[in-house]
């Protein structure tokens, strides 16, 4: 086989069914090597086992690919060429990185003996890539080849997963040798540090040290992260939370790893986590920390972070992650969904019961007079009604992919999750423009579920030229524009705190015909929403309409994001807004400084 083939043939055996990527020269031959794949192993002209989805650009084949792997939890593919089609996904790359999402990203590279001569479209992929990648690795020996992308793939998808960078000079890819169709390049210290993960296991004195901490408890409560996502350990630690009735907060990136619906559920807890999240950590006396990092969004001032909490416990695949933030009392570095059912399993068999009945009533007290709220009197269309309306009808099943701002934030607050891998979201690194390659991917990943990219104004001009893929591949996505003509979230920390002062927000763009522009790219459905009356059955027809929809709603520009931690504050200095009840009276950011921390 020639290196092209050999890609191509790895790809296969790795069970990818979608590619999402740009062409250009240096990658030429192994698009080439795609497309004689297809036609061999197709049966007919829209039955190609493994489609070349083309965006618009190589950043929105990226958060396709980021998409595709959020929703399913396989490695997302991308296949690019050299110089600019490599350092457009740097974004994505780094995005992916910092959520722990698995994709391959395929570059083309000028040949071998070109390399370092600042030749045509050449750009140094491993020296910029490279520290924004799990890993990145550029094949100057053909016959390393096969290997390599065997071995990209294992660490892309294995611990805690990431981007995996492969960069394939145009020689090896033409280059011709032997397809051995198995082997793996050498990487002991990685495979001995996942070796070491997968064979540290629960012991009974273990579990007797966590469930001894947990029976002194009267007031635990789980806080979940990605991780569980990630370690498809959500059944298990539904089972675990349930099996007690202990509480369940998530990150937002853990948003769907427990039922909103339930009972036991908070919600989001954090910056912008409803209050009832906040105040919950605030009052507990343990907390069981689950595949969460302690990051800035959620524990800002760490030493006053669940100041009641006598201990903490925590689960990670990632040892570099505990203690980190918060000194724990106990803690294991493990496979998540092997180790909850030890932990469960031990608690059974023990007859291990907890009473935790006035906690729970106090959780729903808290539920109940600290509950999200808003203005709904107001004759304006506010942002929150909107997604009220649009869960009506989704139900918590829908897949919601989002740009980066308030639409953000009033998503992961307003709609429900009932299961995994429904939520999908630029959370670490917080990247405007990701929602709609996002909801790309995740269509491309399930042809049948309902697909919908909340979206600001600001934040879909990020990668707008995305709306005409859609149309392109005839998918069903349904696409919603929260218009407050601005960096809305920007506008808020303005207001907050820097006197109203609109640096730069005031000249944001405001010029663009949405609608337009979203029948420019083919959508048969672009409508614009301006009337409060109208809004049910506009976002009834919107939803039901059968392919590609478009929906602006021009929403109360002075519609802001509470609850809301400021930066450098605890949760006690929690702003609730005008509609939420606050423990402690309305506060405003007058007293924070707002450079600390965006």
């Amino acid at each position: 086989m020639t290196g092209a083939e050999i890609i191509v043939q790895v790809l296969a055996d790795e069970g990818v069914d979608t590619i999402f990527g740009y062409s250009g020269g240096a990658i030429l031959p192994t698009y080439d090597a795609v497309f004689r794949y297809n036609d061999k192993h197709s049966d007919g002209p829209n039955d190609a086992p493994m489609p070349l989805i083309v965006p618009a650009n190589e950043q929105g084949a990226g958060f396709m690919a980021a998409g595709y792997a959020k929703a399913t939890g396989k490695a997302g593919v991308v296949m690019v060429t050299s110089g600019p089609g490599a350092t457009n996904t740097a974004t994505p790359v780094r995005d992916c990185l910092a959520d722990s999402v698995p994709i391959v990203v395929i570059c083309g590279q000028v040949p071998t003996d070109m390399i370092g001569t600042d030749a045509f479209q050449e750009a140094p992929v491993s020296a910029s890539l490279g520290p924004l990648a799990k890993h990145c690795f550029l094949v100057t020996q053909p016959e390393q080849l096969e290997a390599t992308m065997r071995t990209a793939f294992e660490i892309a998808t294995t611990g805690r997963p990431g981007p995996v960078v492969i960069d394939v000079p145009k020689n090896v890819q033409n280059w011709e040798g032997e397809f051995r169709g198995s082997g793996l390049l050498p990487v002991p210290g990685y495979r001995q540090r996942m070796r070491a993960v997968e064979e540290n296991l629960l012991t009974d004195a273990d579990c007797a040290g966590f469930y001894g901490l947990l029976q002194e408890s009267q007031r635990p409560l789980i806080y979940c992260g990605g991780g569980v996502i990630n370690g498809e350990a959500a059944a298990v630690m539904r089972e675990f939370a349930q099996m007690h009735g202990i509480p369940v907060a998530t990150t937002l990136m853990g948003i769907g790893a427990y039922d909103t619906t339930d009972k036991l559920s908070l919600q989001m807890l954090g910056m912008h986590g409803t209050a009832f999240a906040n105040y919950a950590v605030e009052d507990c006396d343990m907390v069981i920390a689950i595949g969460a990092r302690f990051d800035d969004r959620v524990a800002g001032v760490p030493e006053k972070w669940a100041p009641n909490a006598r201990c903490i416990a925590q689960f990670d695949i990632d040892p570099s992650e505990i203690g980190k933030v918060k000194p724990v009392a106990w803690s294991h570095v493990g496979v998540l969904e092997r180790d909850l059912r030890k932990i469960i399993d031990y608690g059974k068999s023990r007859n291990i019961s907890l009473d935790l009945q006035e906690w729970q009533r106090e959780i729903g007290a808290l539920k109940q007079t600290y509950a999200l709220n808003y203005d709904r009197d107001s004759e304006l269309i506010q942002p929150y009604a909107v997604i009220e309306a649009i869960n009506r009808h989704s139900k918590g099943e829908a897949i919601i992919t989002t740009g980066v701002g308030q639409h953000q934030m009033w998503s992961a607050q307003y709609f429900d999750f009932r299961e995994p891998r429904l939520w999908l979201t630029s959370g670490s690194m917080g990247t405007m423009g990701f929602g709609l390659p996002a909801a790309i991917g995740a269509q491309f990943a399930h042809r049948d579920k309902l697909v919908i990219d909340v979206d600001g104004d600001a934040s879909i001009r990020m990668n707008l030229g995305e709306l005409e893929t859609v149309t392109t591949y005839d998918l069903p996505i349904k696409v919603l524009v929260l218009n407050n003509y601005g960096d809305g979230m920007v506008r808020q920390w303005q207001k907050l705190f820097y006197q109203g002062r609109m640096a730069a927000s005031d000249k944001s763009l405001r010029r663009k015909d949405f609608i337009k522009a979203a029948q420019a790219d083919g959508f048969e459905y672009a409508v614009r929403l301006d009337n409060k009356a109208d809004m049910e059955t506009v976002v009834q027809d919107w939803l039901n309409f059968p392919g590609p929809a478009f929906l602006e709603v021009v929403i109360d520009r002075e519609a802001g994001v509470y609850p809301m931690v400021g930066p450098g504050l605890a949760y006690d200095s929690m702003i609730t807004g005008d509609f939420i009840p606050s423990r402690d009276g309305p506060r405003s950011g007058d007293d924070v400084d707002g450079s600390s921390m965006f």
